[in-house]
């Protein structure tokens, strides 16, 4: 089983808008409510590759209610810990002539120590052969190595876990061996203070990652597509031709795509294609993108080893 922890879900508020003017009055084009988080975009899309995961996460009030009325559609298989506080709600605004994105996240509930004993009781069952996913910002009252300590626990059970995060909480979770990180290029040059001439470069910081504890490593490099990198080889995947209309999601995506793969085949090629193709469908789509965008932007999508 892949378990998905969204800490801190939202419902996510899309405006399209043609020109976004600040200080004025403006108009949507249309808008459309999503139940949001990182880790339930995960859950998403593994549903649309027939693969199952548990989505955990707090929920709560009556944005909560709403939350889970908006996600009920999507069949996904659930267990969230029920908090007293509102499930917080996200702004997102795209304004589609001026090519822009902006996003207003709300900071979410604060989670009582109860709260949270409560949720980590539901990870006792996690075991061998199980992979959970820690994907996105903590709520107010939740200790910053909140999702080291899950970690941590996990693998004392024999799982795998992914975590998608940056900077220092990245890199204190590498000595448990995760299966697979997922910085973007601007993130992988921050965390070693470089600067990026060339692909070489990007896969020699991505190496450093390997070395100190990671199994799999993907850069994502928006046009320039995606890299695999791992102790042996590294690869490279093209970004298909398509229109951007809402990258968020596009990540986790990318990540479900190579987790819920490698889990059936322990490829990390193929799930490297596979995770590409994701997370481009995403980008091509309003929403989490559907197998059928997935298969279509799969077959536009070609590997290359580099090294």
């Amino acid at each position: 089983m892949i378990y998905t922890i969204t800490a801190n879900p939202s419902i996510d508020y899309v405006l399209q808008l043609t020109t976004l003017t600040t200080g004025e009055v403006n108009r949507t084009v249309s808008d459309v409510k999503l139940p949001g988080g990182k880790g339930i975009n995960v859950s998403r899309i593994l549903k649309e590759l027939q693969i199952d995961s548990t989505a955990l996460g707090f929920v709560g009030g009556a944005t909560g209610k709403m939350f889970e009325n908006l996600l009920s559609k999507h069949d996904l298989k659930t267990s969230f810990t029920n908090v007293a506080e509102d499930t917080r709600i996200n702004v997102k605004v795209n304004a589609v002539e001026q090519d822009e994105e902006t996003e207003i996240n709300g900071t979410g509930p604060a989670i009582s120590k109860q709260e949270q004993t409560e949720f980590i009781s539901q990870l006792k069952k996690v075991g061998t052969g199980d992979v959970v996913v820690m994907s996105g910002s903590l709520p107010k009252k939740i200790s910053e190595t909140f999702y080291l300590d899950i970690a941590e626990m996990i693998q004392k059970q024999g799982a795998d876990f992914v975590i998608d995060t940056t900077g220092q909480a990245l890199l204190d979770t590498l000595p448990l061996n995760p299966l697979v990180v997922k910085p973007n290029h601007h993130e992988l040059a921050e965390l070693f203070d470089v600067t990026f001439e060339n692909d070489q470069d990007i896969i020699d910081n991505a190496r450093k990652l390997l070395d100190k504890g990671a199994k799999h490593v993907l850069v994502s490099m928006a046009g320039d597509g995606a890299l695999l990198v791992t102790k042996e080889h590294a690869y490279h995947a093209n970004a298909p031709k398509g229109t951007v209309i809402n990258s968020v999601g596009a990540g986790d995506s990318m990540i479900a795509g190579f987790v819920g793969t490698f889990m059936k085949t322990n490829d990390a090629i193929e799930s490297f294609h596979m995770g590409a193709a994701c997370g481009s469908a995403t980008a091509f789509s309003q929403d989490i993108a559907v197998k059928a965008k997935i298969d279509e932007v799969y077959q536009n999508i070609s590997i290359k080893e580099l090294s």
